[in-house]
């Protein structure tokens, strides 16, 4: 037996299982008059074996249906039973459409909102017709202002694709970094389904004709001869371009992901060490003193930390890896962590053997599940004694 409560937790299963549907075929009415509406709740009329068992639950069942008088259609069967008589029980209800479920689970207003969004964009732009549904959330909540400063944002962008500029440029009211920042991702996928699908793949700025803020590659002068070369400057967060055009006659350029790893390097000859690109590693063959150098890459013993090495041979191929071997990771199992998501690359070709080896390992969790070993958890005496006969084994 379904009470009142038991449908609503019902319906409110289904509705965020097919509201996405559903708003889609909002748009095409004939379609969603075709398709299973209305819906039909069964409220699970008992036996007389079981209402003889329960009858007190029964006439709860009953009573709760009588004094029922939300949105929908109920109807009732008279049973007729051996020892109880005839009796009138609850027996279905009919539900019209995604508004009379949206009423009962308390989201009305929500599925409104949506819907009359959802039919304005598509009327707007009917090549969203397929994307908006998985952004429904936002269509429901999203406040008068800042849905407004989205369409304003996407129609802006679609009629100046190129624009160059920087977005505290657009004019576009209300627009503020902040809103931006969060927003990135839901614009570049608008804009590129208003456009057909074109653009450039995840790049917001690209995807948008926008202009990029400048990348700041953040460096570290470890010897003092080179520091003379830039005014007597250690530590330096600037554009790659500009990065560029220093003349560093460098003999030793080190990659570290971590910040603190970083800034715990001690002076070595004719070295440098770059710090928290990420996959960002592009950037290295763009500075002319780093493809001329011996060029060393630490980064986390991960499946990511391997897809990042295998990213950077690809514009400096003689990159050579330290603390990233089996030895390194095994003899630390006590500070192992876990990789939440591992990357999805089966292999990583610029690999070397032994690399490759730690990688399809460490993916296939031979040693362990998701098996993750940080660079900053490795002692730092441990770590900077390798990394010192490293440097002088290469220069």
């Amino acid at each position: 037996m379904k009470f009142p409560d038991d449908v609503q937790k019902e319906l409110k299963r289904r509705f965020n299982n097919r509201h996405r549907e559903w708003l889609e075929a909002s748009g095409a009415p004939e379609q969603l008059e075709n398709s299973a509406w209305p819906l039909k709740v069964n409220l699970g009329i008992p036996t007389e074996n079981q209402a003889l068992k329960q009858v007190e639950d029964v006439r709860a069942w009953v009573s709760a249906w009588q004094s029922w008088n939300g949105v929908g259609s109920l109807s009732w069967n008279d049973r007729r039973w051996r020892k109880l008589g005839t009796q009138p029980v609850p027996e279905k209800l009919l539900l019209s459409g995604p508004g009379e479920v949206a009423q009962w689970i308390g989201e009305a207003d929500q599925w409104d909102r949506a819907q009359q969004r959802y039919t304005h964009l598509v009327g707007r732009w009917p090549q969203l017709a397929e994307k908006l549904p998985r952004y429904s959330a936002i269509l429901a909540d999203y406040s008068e202002v800042d849905y407004r400063r989205l369409i304003d944002m996407v129609a802006w962008i679609e009629k100046n694709p190129a624009s160059g500029l920087y977005p505290r440029q657009l004019p576009v009211s209300g627009l503020e970094s902040k809103w931006l920042e969060r927003r990135k991702g839901l614009l570049a996928d608008l804009v590129d389904s208003v456009r057909g699908g074109s653009s450039s793949e995840g790049d917001f700025w690209g995807c948008c004709g926008l202009k990029a803020p400048p990348q700041l590659i953040r460096l570290r002068i470890l010897d003092d001869s080179l520091r003379q070369r830039v005014g007597g400057l250690s530590d330096i967060s600037a554009p790659r371009d500009q990065l560029a055009e220093l003349d560093l006659p460098v003999g030793n350029v080190f990659i570290v992901e971590n910040l603190q790893t970083g800034l715990a390097f001690d002076d070595l000859p004719r070295s440098v060490v770059i710090m928290q690109l990420g996959y960002g590693v592009d950037v290295l063959g763009r500075l002319p003193w780093a493809t001329s150098a011996q060029c060393v890459y630490w980064g986390d013993v991960d499946t990511h930390g391997f897809a990042i090495l295998n990213r950077a041979r690809s514009y400096l191929p003689e990159l050579k890896s330290v603390l990233m071997d089996e030895v390194i990771l095994r003899s630390h199992q006590d500070l192992w962590v876990e990789e939440k998501d591992q990357h999805s690359a089966d292999t990583l070709p610029l690999l070397t053997d032994s690399e490759q080896a730690v990688y399809q390992a460490v993916k296939s969790n031979t040693w362990g599940q998701n098996v993750r070993l940080e660079q900053e958890r490795i002692a730092w005496d441990v770590a900077w004694n390798i990394v010192k006969r490293t440097v002088f084994s290469v220069s």
